[in-house]
């Protein structure tokens, strides 16, 4: 066996992030090829008042922790994939997740879209690169990605990539691009 065959892929970690009910467990569960670590708990009458659900009625778990997956984009370059939860009262563990991460994700429902700007803010401060991720639901593409750009006054040079968080293909796309993002960002910086 030559050291080509023999060589360990590079390990990334990325966060997928956005407001609370975006996709993000959909999203991480969708492009994992190992069984999901999940931290799903369900939502009960304690959460009214709470957790807003305007939008997203339907939804009866969140996230408390985190949820965790991997994909092999290919041969040399694994992602690890860590889910934050949505809502503020969680916050206290992004830093966490957060360390040594590559770059981010953030979903972003049209349904609730100012329930991403947490998120962008956070990763903005920080200078995590990020992308957002405009989940289209049941197929439905409301506004364009330039619309949603304006509409969270993001930098020019952050994309905006329409996805459906259900689609694995799709999933993977938004993966690519982000790696591809970092990249670009960092050969500027550097250049």
């Amino acid at each position: 066996m030559d050291t080509e065959e023999r060589r360990a892929p590079v390990a990334l970690k990325v966060l997928v992030a956005g407001g609370f009910g975006a996709g993000k467990t959909t999203m991480v569960g969708a492009v994992s090829e190992i069984r999901v670590l999940q931290t799903e708990e369900m939502l009960t009458d304690a959460s009214v008042g709470t957790d807003d659900l305007s939008g997203v009625e339907a939804k009866t778990s969140t996230t408390v922790a985190m949820d965790f997956g991997r994909i092999t984009i290919d041969r040399d370059l694994v992602l690890y994939l860590f889910g934050t939860p949505g809502q503020d009262r969680f916050w206290f563990l992004w830093d966490e997740l957060a360390q040594g991460a590559l770059g981010a994700v953030v979903l972003a429902d049209t349904r609730r879209l100012a329930d991403c700007f947490p998120s962008i803010d956070y990763f903005e401060t920080r200078g995590l690169p990020f992308l957002v991720g405009v989940n289209c639901f049941d197929s439905e593409q409301k506004f364009s990605p330039a619309a949603v750009r304006v509409a969270l006054d993001l930098d020019d040079d952050v994309p905006v990539v329409l996805c459906d968080a259900r689609d694995r293909a799709s999933g993977k796309e938004l993966l690519i691009e982000l790696v591809e993002y970092v990249i670009k960002k960092n050969s500027a910086r550097r250049g």
